[in-house]
């Protein structure tokens, strides 16, 4: 077959470090996959598999890679599967040399790859000498850090499959890198043909996390109706012109529409013009989504240019310890009685504190839930009647003892505070780490990457060059930002309109007219908001301008925050980016909702003016 009628088939089987182990089999049996990948890794992710590690030198990879591929591996072996997975972690050939140990008993010819390089954590010193700084906040390098990773691209997965490999293990690449590795390898391309790496990035970027291209967080969740107890994961049919198809396993639940697969597109990014990746700049601005039939999504119009010479660097460091509370309050005003409560706790501790010549807590977070507290001041007014919340505290301090004290005093609560109390949730509280998140920039140059094969032959470490960017490049501490769009020129941009008049103006929910999804880059929030008609879109720009997005969640900003707006006219929607907007992020941030999952639901009750003619019209 010529490589232009070649299309190779590619299912992902796992989104994050525990998604469910069933998609591998669904996928495998169900599949007729050319490869198999799965994601594993997150920043916070890496800094628990260092703490394993510490505790036990053969840790620090994904287990359940190792559990979910074992039964799997002689159907895997008998329709030529080839496997991609950055289920490495800190540890790619502790993880590699346990799953050899498993071919080898099942007595399969099988080889593995392991890129090795990316694990930087015990080079802290040298690192320590060159003055790094946060490449967002500009901060000091911690004392210590507990993971240190580089973001590795596709080049060395690529060459591993050249060379042979049917399995390849990484530790830290970016999460598009195991869907471009093969593609790359197998439609022949180079690591300069940048509009075909954009395309395959954004394959990668559809697929990474798993179901949630195929129904799952989407805004019109009530069209999957029972298809969640056997959800489909995704696979991406793709071809040599970086052209593809994103579909899922037959006789499955969910569902894959332009509207599943555009959320997901804008699922985790900031600006779309210059996505960065460490093998391209990608622009999603003009991608096209065309549905080609039930469960068929065709993908096109992704472009790219040269990277730039630098790879992001993630790493994480403790600061600290938190600890969490989380208790029932029932009965009449239960909201007023679940935050008198939940004041009278952090003061009597506070107290405790002094007493004892304690330092106070560093910070102290209190949500009641069910009394709409991540809503800020948009709540809804006859929230106060709810007769049940549970009520979160959340604290954090330098001093274990100081939290263990906290956890210790929270049962006193229900037998000398409001009536109502139960189900203090898993007992005491134990105070855990807090892990923050640290950013850095590193010279391509200064870093080796390299890949081994394990297989029945001697095995032998290969380098692996990483072009350098042959055209001009972006900062990736200072991207060139798409033009934020303002009313003004979403107007001028924009022909289809009907100027709003007292008269014809009607007033509805951002949901009526949109779809919407958010999620986190560290401690900043992305939300994509997608016009369900193109019609509506220029009144949506209008509304969620930089203003209006800043009063509605002052809730969430904090003194530093910023809000960044982009557009994206292929898929009629835009693009906002609030900076500083998690409370830290991750394991660093006390609230319910560190990663923003809940953000855009929050945004689509937003009231959003509109031409009556073309709201009716467009319905």
């Amino acid at each position: 077959m010529s490589q232009d009628k070649k299309t190779i088939r590619v299912g992902c089987a796992s989104a994050f470090w525990g998604d469910t182990s069933a998609a591998a089999r669904q996928l495998v049996t169900k599949g007729q996959l050319d490869y198999l990948v799965f994601d594993y890794l997150a920043e916070m992710t890496m800094s628990i598999m260092a703490g394993a590690q510490l505790k036990n030198p053969a840790a620090g990879f994904a287990p359940d890679f190792i559990s979910t591929l074992k039964p799997l591996l002689d159907n895997i072996a008998t329709q030529k599967i080839k496997i991609c997975s950055n289920a490495g972690g800190i540890n790619a050939m502790g993880c590699a040399l346990a799953l050899k140990k498993i071919i080898d008993e099942a007595g399969l010819a099988l080889t593995i790859a392991v890129i090795e390089g990316d694990n930087l954590t015990a080079k802290q010193q040298t690192l320590r000498s060159q003055n790094i700084k946060e490449m967002f906040t500009g901060q000091d390098m911690p004392e210590q850090f507990t993971s240190i990773n580089a973001y590795f691209g596709a080049p060395a997965i690529a060459r591993a499959f050249d060379d042979g490999a049917d399995i390849v293990i990484t530790g830290r690449v970016v999460d598009s890198a195991v869907i471009v590795g093969p593609l790359v390898h197998e439609f022949g391309w180079n690591f300069q043909d940048y509009n075909l790496l954009a395309q395959a990035s954004l394959a990668g970027h559809v697929i990474e996390c798993g179901t949630q291209c195929t129904g799952g967080n989407f805004t019109d969740w009530h069209l999957i109706k029972d298809g969640y107890a056997d959800m489909g994961f995704p696979i991406v049919e793709c071809h040599a012109d970086g052209s593809f198809v994103v579909t899922k396993v037959e006789d499955t639940g969910g569902m894959v529409s332009r509207d599943t697969v555009a959320e997901q597109i804008l699922y985790e990014i900031d600006d779309p013009k210059a996505y960065l990746l460490p093998d391209v700049i990608c622009d999603f601005t003009q991608v096209k989504v065309q549905q080609q039939g039930k469960d068929r999504v065709l993908i096109t119009g992704a472009t790219g240019k040269a990277p730039s010479a630098q790879y992001k660097i993630s790493a994480t460091y403790l600061d600290g310890f938190r600890n969490t509370a989380t208790f029932l309050i029932c009965g009449r005003e239960a909201i007023a009685k679940g935050q008198t409560v939940a004041d009278a706790i952090i003061t009597r501790i506070r107290t405790m504190f002094k007493t004892k010549g304690i330092d106070d807590f560093t910070e102290v977070n209190i949500e009641i839930l069910g009394s709409e507290s991540t809503y800020g001041a948009n709540i809804n007014p006859n929230i106060q009647a709810c007769r049940e919340v549970v009520v979160k505290i959340a604290v954090q301090h330098n001093n274990r003892h100081a939290l263990n004290l906290f956890g210790a005093e929270i049962a006193q609560a229900a037998t000398a505070m409001a009536p109502g109390i139960t189900g203090l949730i898993g007992g005491r509280p134990k105070p855990t780490p807090r892990i923050c998140l640290f950013s850095f920039l590193l010279n391509k140059a200064d870093l080796t990457v390299s890949y081994l094969l394990l297989n029945d032959k001697a095995a032998s470490e290969k380098m692996v060059d990483v072009a350098e960017p042959n055209s001009e490049t972006i900062s990736e501490t200072n991207p060139k930002p798409s033009p934020a769009p303002s009313p003004q020129t979403a107007w001028q941009h924009h022909q289809m309109i009907e100027p709003l008049s007292e008269r014809n103006t009607i007033t509805v929910p951002l949901i009526s007219l949109a779809l919407a999804r958010s999620g986190d880059k560290g401690n900043h929030c992305n939300i994509g908001v997608i016009a369900r008609k193109k019609e509506y879109l220029a009144y949506i720009e209008a509304a969620l301008n930089e203003r209006n997005i800043k009063q509605y969640f002052t809730h969430i900003l904090a003194e530093n925050s910023q809000v960044k707006l982009y557009q994206l006219p292929g898929l009629n929607a835009v693009n906002i980016f609030i900076e500083n907007s998690l409370g830290g992020g991750g394991m660093a941030s006390l609230r319910i909702d560190p990663q923003g999952k809940a953000i855009a639901q929050q945004l689509l009750d937003m009231p959003i003016k509109i031409s009556n003619n073309i709201y009716q019209g467009g319905k």
